[in-house]
Formats: C-alpha cells, structure tokens, sequence
C-alpha cells in the first residue's frame, strides 16, 4: 500500500465508487478515476497511476458486465470480438502514441463530441426500441463493421490517445449495430473488460500496479458498476441518454481545460 492518508483513501474509494457507477451506465469513469489517482498519488510516477486505474477498473467493469449479460439481451461472442480487436487495435495505438500531439488531437475530439452531443439531443429516436419491439438481426456485414472499425478503429485510438473511449464505444456499437442505448452500454462493458485485461497484464508485467490500493478500491468500483447496471436496466434508455449527455460534455470541458489551461 503506498504511503497515503485515510482521507485520502476514503476519497479515492468514493471516487471508485463514482467511476464505476458512470462506467457501468455509458462510460467514462476513467475521467473521473484516474485524474483522482494522479492526484491522490503526487510522488509515484504516472504509470503507477494508470496500472492502478486499470486494475481497479477491470472489476468494477466485469460486475457491470455479469449484471448486464444476466437481465438483458447482450451479444456476448460479437461484444468479445469486438473486444479483442480493440485490444489490438490499442496495443498498435500504443506504438504511434508518441509521435502525435494532444495539442492537436483534442481540438479535433472536442469538436466531435459536441456533434455527437447536437446529435443525440436533436435525434431523440437515436438508440432508443419502442416498447414491444424485436432487436433487429444482427446480420454479418454489421458484425463484421463493428469488429473492424468500433473495435479496431476505437481501440486503435484509446491506445493513441484514450479520453472518452467508453463514451463512443456505447455510441459507436448503437450506430453499427442497431442497438438500444441500454444494449450497446452493456455491449460496451464486455468490450472495456478485453480491453482492460490487455492493458492490466502490460501493467502487471512493468510493476506499475499498486495492487494493495487496487483491492480496496475495487471493492467500491464493483459496487458502483453493479449499482449503475442495475440503473440503467430499470430505468431505461432516456435515462442512459441523460447520462450520455452528462458525459460528454463533462469530456469536452476537461479536454477544453487540458488544452487552454
């Protein structure tokens, strides 16, 4: 266990707590969980703070999961290969990562994310099944898409860059796949946990992972991601559309910040 006050242990689990709830609904928690972690630890070295951030993350992500798979009607095998070619796709991100600017990538990211907010807020049909509605089919074509360009493609810039990747993973599998907003966010947790577990094990194999830390706030980060699930679930699309919104544009005010501050 790093040298940390009880306070700010307690904060760091409230944190996880916080992340894995935003995580589980429509991701994102990692914008709120790892700045927590940089903070909380000021005199590791930042990778310390990343392996942490993904060793806690990958609980709370695969209660999300397990509860989601159980209540609703998740395409395992799609979301896991999906998932593995986001792995991939992060692991070849990784390798370009240093030699692209932030300064000039979140200017661009920023402008999406407000055509992604524009979008949902004036498509209010977007990722929402009339009650009663059968899931369109998932044909090969749109499995295939979602393999190569929402796995490869979204994998291919969380490794690059990373901010948000949850975020249009929920909107991204939506789009390609035709699926419900609840749906894709439960899609999604399958997808973050392949993911995680491909950059938990490069982690784990540095040392960067302080794993005593970990433990206790994975306890807090399962609860918040199970609670969330749960959430979304009962209360349905709107309410994970609200979230959304939420999100994202809490994304592009840290991303305005981190470019002008």
């Amino acid at each position: 266990m790093p040298d940390i006050t009880l306070t700010t242990l307690v904060l760091l689990c409230l944190a996880a707590l916080l992340a894995g709830w935003i995580d589980a609904v429509v991701g994102g928690g990692g914008l709120l969980l790892l700045p927590a972690l940089l903070l909380g630890l000021p005199g590791a070295p930042h990778t310390y703070a990343l392996g942490t951030n993904k060793a806690v993350a990958i609980v709370g992500t695969t209660g999300a999961a397990v509860t989601y798979a159980r209540k609703a009607p998740v395409p395992v095998w799609t979301a896991v290969r999906v998932g593995l070619a986001a792995t991939a796709g992060s692991m070849l991100g990784a390798v370009f990562a240093a030699g692209i600017s932030d300064r000039v990538l979140r200017p661009l990211i920023m402008v999406v994310l407000v055509g992604v907010a524009a979008f949902v807020i004036l498509r209010p049909a977007f990722g929402a099944r009339p009650e009663g509605a059968e899931r369109a089919p998932l044909t090969r074509a749109r499995i295939v898409t979602a393999i190569v360009l929402v796995g490869g493609g979204i994998g291919l810039y969380d490794g690059m860059f990373g901010p948000g990747t949850g975020t249009f993973l929920v909107l991204a599998l939506t789009a390609v796949l035709h699926l419900d907003l609840v749906t894709a966010s439960a899609t999604a947790k399958i997808v973050n946990v392949c993911t995680n577990a491909g950059a938990l094990a490069t982690f784990a194999y540095q040392g960067t992972v302080h794993w005593q830390l970990a433990a206790v706030m994975a306890v807090f980060n399962l609860a918040g991601g199970m609670l969330g699930a749960r959430m979304a679930l009962s209360k349905g699309t709107e309410f994970v559309r609200g979230v959304l919104l939420v999100v994202v544009f809490s994304l592009v005010a840290k991303l305005a910040f981190d470019q002008w501050s």
